[in-house]
């Protein structure tokens, strides 16, 4: 029986190439149920953007997705035929302080069903993060260069 893409991301999904990290996380958005929030945790460089450009792609949007931390979010639809069109709002918290900080944001005037919210740095925003949150951890094995993708619940952090 073939793993699924959760599954291999629980027990860590190890990368070799931008590439194989934006297929994940297609194949990952793809099983994701509407009005998702993700907290994607890592260094600096570890692939946080690149993983949200994947999420993207297996979303159906195809316009660039760079990372927003000078904009701190960005908003992307989704156009693909025959399904009705996801939000995807990226946003980077990383000059974010305060819960009250994203509240003033208004993000919730952008989540209109059915959304994915995908927060980078989301330890500066912990209190805001919704209970249901799904956390993955982004990191670089320094020996060989790959790049790991561990999914966890937030009771594992």
């Amino acid at each position: 029986m073939a793993t699924s893409i959760c599954e291999k991301l629980r027990a860590g999904l190890v990368t070799h190439s931008a590439e194989a990290c934006e297929a994940a996380a297609a194949a990952f958005a793809r099983t994701l149920p509407p009005d998702t929030t993700l907290a994607l945790h890592g260094d600096l460089g570890v692939g946080k953007t690149t993983f949200v450009r994947g999420l993207a792609r297996g979303l159906g949007i195809r316009e660039p997705v760079t990372s927003p931390t000078f904009s701190l979010y960005s908003l992307y639809r989704s156009v693909a035929e025959g399904q009705p069109p996801r939000t995807l709002l990226h946003l980077d918290a990383y000059r974010i302080e305060t819960a009250a900080e994203v509240e003033a944001l208004l993000l919730e005037d952008f989540l209109i069903s059915p959304w994915i919210l995908a927060i980078e740095w989301p330890e500066k925003i912990a209190d805001w993060l919704p209970a249901s949150t799904q956390h993955l951890t982004l990191s670089i094995n320094p020996a060989d260069h790959s790049h790991s993708i561990r999914l966890h619940s937030h009771a594992e952090r």
